[in-house]
């Protein structure tokens, strides 16, 4: 919901990290790292570190925003990069639920992790189709001009939502199963959005 309005401070605050050393690994490299935090924090998560996993799971995001401005600041933007940042993206928001899911380690808690993935499974089948028919007809991210590899139809839930979740439920630890209740809730509402707003655009 917010991240079109968030993009260009998000850039603007982490462009200067895009000049650093840092900046100058390769796009997927920087992605690499950017797991390697976040399952970090799945970790930490799953020991009931709270402030390691809250650190490392902000690093991650740091650098999932760092590797898509290095990659165009160095002309290395690729679709295969892309593709790569949305798996490991992926990758990075099953996990941190499943360590929270051991460290919490009740029935309540694996059941809300379980629903909570599901709408994950979910809305990345509604955002993956209706990106690609709509890059079928010609209506895609390079047509709307967004500097995303495959366009994003706004939802109720988009990155800085998820961000905003994962860390409150990294937080607050005892009270993740209710935020990821009102989360799994949220996605879900915003997958059947993007569909009904998808069968309105392309009929």
């Amino acid at each position: 919901m917010l991240d079109a309005t968030l993009r260009p401070v998000k850039d603007k605050v982490l462009s200067p990290l895009a000049r650093t050393p840092m900046g100058r690994l390769h796009p997927i490299a920087i992605s690499a790292v950017g797991l390697a935090f976040t399952l970090g924090a799945a970790v930490a998560a799953s020991q009931r570190l709270v402030w390691v996993a809250v650190t490392l799971w902000l690093l991650g995001r740091v650098a999932d925003g760092v590797d898509g401005l290095a990659a165009r600041a160095t002309g290395r933007a690729s679709d295969v990069g892309g593709l790569l940042d949305f798996v490991i993206d992926t990758i990075g928001y099953a996990s941190v639920p499943l360590g929270l899911a051991v460290g919490i380690d009740t029935r309540t808690g694996w059941v809300v992790t379980a629903l909570l993935l599901a709408s994950f499974y979910v809305n990345a089948v509604s955002l993956g189709h209706v990106a690609a028919l709509l890059e079928k007809r010609g209506r895609g991210a390079e047509q709307r001009g967004e500097p995303t590899s495959a366009t994003m139809p706004r939802g109720l839930v988009e990155g800085t939502e998820t961000i905003v979740f994962f860390s409150l439920a990294l937080t607050f630890v005892d009270a993740a199963p209710v935020i990821w209740s009102v989360m799994a809730a949220l996605v879900m509402i915003t997958a059947l959005e993007r569909v009904r707003w998808a069968a309105g655009e392309l009929s």
